[in-house]
């Protein structure tokens, strides 16, 4: 297909950094629009940025979100401390007020939207956190896209020079290589989730659910 434009959301976060700064590696990608509540704090030629507090009313941007052929959703919240009711409309809700405004104008767009290991596709399970991730994996996926992807991702790699790797990561970095090591089913680094999606927009892929196997694999696609 035509050189990726793509959406980033959640740049300020860890996962969101990481794809962001593969697509402006990537000779695949052609733009980059960013938005986010704050500002991603990187400047390059193929990024423009738009700073947007409220999520649930995209009407004063809708304009700009016109145009785009890939949409790369990385943000999201920790279930940790929330009511189901407010996660879910932080999570579920949220998403899906993005994804709708984006499909209207942007039917040929692929949307890849950033999820987790154990994440419930039935949306009957006992955690809340993977039947509200199961329920907008689903969601997304009857929407008009060209296509929508759910990327259940596992522990990730912290890379050195990147400013939003979590705390937790931090610490734990150093379990990176031995996980790695004995599977592939658990961990991957964020540069192969970036190109990951990456591959998804411009060839797509088998299964509309990618687990931490699929990502490593699809990832070895060339650049260009």
């Amino acid at each position: 297909m035509e050189k990726v434009r793509a959406i980033v959301t959640g740049a300020s976060g860890m996962v969101g950094e990481g794809v962001l700064r593969e697509c402006l590696e990537n000779e695949k990608v052609e733009k980059v629009l960013v938005v986010g509540r704050r500002s991603c704090g990187i400047e390059h030629p193929k990024l423009t940025e738009i700073i947007h507090k409220d999520f649930f009313d995209l009407s004063p941007i809708e304009k700009d979100l016109k145009g785009w052929n890939a949409c790369f959703f990385c943000l999201g919240v920790s279930s940790i401390g929330m009511s189901e009711d407010e996660y879910k409309r932080l999570t579920y809700d949220l998403t899906m007020n993005f994804a709708e405004t984006l499909v209207k104008e942007n039917s040929g767009m692929t949307f890849c939207y950033i999820s987790g290991q154990g994440t419930d596709s039935t949306e009957n399970g006992r955690l809340a956190w993977a039947r509200v991730k199961g329920k907008t994996e689903n969601d997304l996926m009857k929407l008009p896209f060209r296509a929508a992807y759910g990327f259940r991702i596992g522990f990730l790699k912290p890379e050195k020079g990147y400013k939003n790797t979590l705390g937790l990561y931090k610490y734990l970095g150093w379990l990176y290589p031995l996980v790695r090591g004995v599977t592939n089913k658990y961990a991957s680094t964020l540069p192969e989730v970036g190109r990951a999606m990456i591959a998804c927009a411009t060839e797509g892929y088998e299964k509309p659910v990618l687990e931490v196997e699929d990502i490593i694999e699809l990832s070895k696609r060339k650049k260009t």
